[in-house]
């Protein structure tokens, strides 16, 4: 019973949310830090960071039960089916956005602070608001999408500079075409729940134009980010092979007539690229200990 009652909250906080969010958090804090790493500060950073996250899904399911009633990937979610009270979830968001934004605000530094209060606000209140009203809710949650990013360079820093918005710029794009693929094969989904995503408000045409204008920007930001900020000559072999070949997929898109197999295929590979861009910068923290 307890083991239950436990994995329902669990469920409530989208682990899988909070865990990619924890891995460019992470790449974050290391490409501000470069050689010098303190551990209590990233683990601070990243304990403060689930809990602000986790209390922002919460109140993101709070906000979205009736939707999620008429979706299939979500319809039986814990406040849909009603293992959670309503009640109950409110006073667990309140006690994990309490707790995480204290943490911050004893042991990090404001800029963090700050975008974590904005990243807060944006998932819970603008994105919740516009999701509802217009196809501008996907780009509007993608602030959400990249203050973790943002702030593991500040909590290394003391600062937002260039370096954090081109990681923030990279983040955008990432998302927008991550999220436009989720869009076209869960389109039925979002069509039931009345959600005016790009695909079903301006086409699947309008849609795959957008999502080969943020391939394009995505391989913008990673040249920008390899010349201003992370001269890694691995970096921008993997990550420039990588970026051109999701342009070239996006366009094939133009040709296929099977929408969803595309969509599905660009969405995988939106999963390759993040792991592959996280991976590549906690690399230089293995390379600089070695040399050090």
């Amino acid at each position: 019973m307890v083991y239950k009652h436990i994995r329902n909250y669990y469920s409530l906080i989208k682990p899988g949310i909070i865990y990619g969010n924890l891995l460019t958090a992470l790449a974050g804090y290391i490409l501000g830090k470069k050689d010098h790493f303190h551990l209590n500060t990233l683990l601070l950073l990243l304990l403060s960071t689930s809990l602000v996250i986790a209390s922002a899904c919460v109140f993101n399911n709070i906000l979205d039960k009736n939707i999620d009633a008429k979706m299939s990937r979500t319809k039986k979610r814990e406040l849909v089916t009603e293992k959670i009270p309503l009640k109950h979830a409110y006073i667990f968001g309140i006690i994990m956005a309490v707790t995480g934004f204290a943490l911050i605000r004893m042991y990090l530094n404001n800029f963090v602070l700050i975008i974590g209060l904005i990243a807060f606000l944006d998932y819970v209140v603008i994105y919740g608001f516009l999701k509802r009203r217009s196809h501008h809710g996907t780009l509007a949650g993608t602030i959400a999408g990249s203050a973790s990013i943002a702030a593991g360079y500040a909590a290394a820093t003391d600062t937002i500079d260039t370096t954090a918005i081109l990681l923030i710029l990279f983040m955008t794009a990432w998302q927008m075409v991550h999220f436009y693929a989720i869009a076209i094969y869960r389109l039925s989904d979002y069509e039931n729940a009345g959600i005016p995503v790009l695909p079903s408000s301006k086409g699947l045409k309008r849609t795959n134009g957008e999502m080969i204008l943020y391939s394009l920007l995505l391989l913008i930001s990673v040249i920008l980010l390899y010349v201003y900020s992370f001269n890694d000559f691995i970096f921008i072999s993997l990550m420039g092979a990588l970026s051109i070949y999701w342009i070239i997929l996006s366009v094939q898109g133009l040709k296929f007539e099977n929408k969803t197999n595309w969509a599905t295929k660009m969405f995988i590979f939106s999963l390759i690229i993040i792991l592959a861009f996280c991976l590549v910068i906690y690399k230089s923290l293995f390379v600089s200990n070695l040399t050090t």
